[in-house]
């Protein structure tokens, strides 16, 4: 609304929005769509940081797989992300980005891209839009809790006060930390009697006890076209993992962290299980080994059946020698090769994590039942995905939900505002109703 002046903007009601990433963003445009004037706050001097590291390698905005299999990722959670989906799902994403004047693809993973594979260009054009909407931008304050009903944040000039009656909670995780996401604000929550689950690790990369042989010639390397699974209540999945120095991480270890993870806080430690030859039925890969001369080398053998480099190497840290020399041992090792995680990486480590504000404690508008007028939205509620979209999508149409139903709210209570004025001037109480 670049045309709207100073006077109108103050007749519109306002709320604040705190937190700069993809949730707030959103959730600033749609309260600002109905009405609203808007003011983000963020601690860091620029909005969208971890938004735009994300996409530097490529910026996978959302995924083009079936509702049905899209929801899925979300797992125990999938049944609230789906309330959130109904109303901003991953074709309305491409929607809006497009009428934003960026082109997106589908890759062959499924994945969607802007056309550039950048974020930057769409953090621009999104940028332009919200200051065309009148949102106001308030950037180095930190948010540090209440006094009282005000909100305060730190900032350069010292502590400011601001008085806000709808109030929308963007904050994102715990990781990452030097982009903002650094989970201080479960502390603040806490202490006003919001149920927070601890913040964990999600998406991360796992330790492994390597050899020192391995780790020296091996580390940074890929492995490509694999299939892994945590455990046998998982499926496999297909994709490709890094050896790290510390262990594994890349898009498969990614994509199984939650059952990691989960198996590591229950029972101390959890096996990744790596199928090396995921296209030879173990006994094709059996008989291809018996059919091969007596007296090759290891290495010669595997090789013959396309294990080499890295993953021959994984054969011999990790496949008992025993195994070696019987073809439907060594066939079945190299269909479950077994790798030891012992614990996720550190949490600012991540990717993104898991934990956060209790969906129980939220209403169908993302609303904290013990705090009426503050919503919350994004990575700092409890859900969790995988790469590949899904978590931007959710964070969205998260943020999406929270600003209209922020703005319903500060829409109803001014209007039961301009209600008590009428009456406490001697309006007849017939004529409000």
């Amino acid at each position: 609304m670049p045309n709207e002046t100073a006077a109108n903007l103050l007749a519109r009601p306002g709320i604040v929005v705190i937190g700069g990433g993809p949730a707030g963003l959103m959730a600033a445009e749609s309260a600002a769509a109905l009405g609203m004037r808007v003011d983000l706050y963020d601690a860091m001097p620029s909005v969208g940081r971890k938004f735009l590291l994300a996409g530097k390698g490529g910026m996978n905005i959302t995924h083009s797989e079936p509702r049905e299999r899209f929801e899925s990722r979300y797992e125990s959670q999938a049944a609230r992300v789906r309330e959130w989906l109904n109303r901003f799902d991953a074709q309305a994403l491409r929607t809006w980005v497009h009428e934003l004047g960026i082109a997106t693809f589908v890759g062959t993973s499924g994945r969607v891209f802007p056309e550039a594979m950048k974020a930057g260009p769409l953090l621009r054009a999104w940028l332009r839009r919200l200051r065309e909407q009148g949102v106001a931008f308030h950037v180095r304050h930190r948010w540090m809790g209440w006094d009282g009903e005000a909100l305060r944040f730190a900032t350069p000039d010292g502590t400011k006060h601001v008085a806000a009656d709808v109030v929308v909670l963007a904050l994102g995780g715990g990781s990452w930390a030097r982009l903002g996401s650094d989970g201080a604000w479960t502390e603040l929550l806490l202490r006003r009697g919001v149920p927070v689950a601890d913040l964990r690790p999600a998406n991360c990369g796992f330790e492994v006890p390597w050899s020192e042989t391995l780790r020296r010639r091996w580390a940074g390397h890929p492995v490509k076209n694999v299939a892994a699974r945590a455990d046998v209540c998982h499926g496999w999945r297909r994709g490709e993992f890094v050896i790290a120095d510390y262990g594994v991480e890349g898009g498969l270890v990614y994509g199984l962290s939650r059952p990691l993870r989960e198996r590591i806080e229950s029972q101390g430690a959890a096996v990744l299980t790596v199928d090396l030859a995921p296209d030879l039925p173990v006994d094709r890969l059996c008989d291809r080994l018996m059919r091969q001369k007596p007296g090759r080398s290891l290495a010669d053998r595997l090789r013959r059946v396309g294990i080499e480099g890295v993953r021959a190497a994984l054969v011999r840290e990790l496949v008992e020698p025993a195994h070696y020399a019987d073809p439907a041992r060594l066939a079945a090792a190299i269909k479950a090769v077994p790798v030891a995680v012992q614990a996720p990486r550190p949490l600012d480590e991540a990717i993104s994590s898991a934990g956060g504000v209790a969906l129980d404690a939220l209403d169908a508008s993302l609303m904290l039942g013990r705090l009426p007028g503050i919503f919350c939205a994004g990575e700092m509620l409890d859900w969790e995905a995988p790469t590949g979209g899904y978590l931007l999508t959710a964070c969205f149409a998260s943020g999406r939900i929270a600003g209209e139903g922020a703005a319903q709210w500060a829409t109803a209570l001014a209007a039961r505002r301009a209600t008590s004025s009428r009456v406490g001037f001697g309006c007849p109480e017939s004529e409000i109703r």
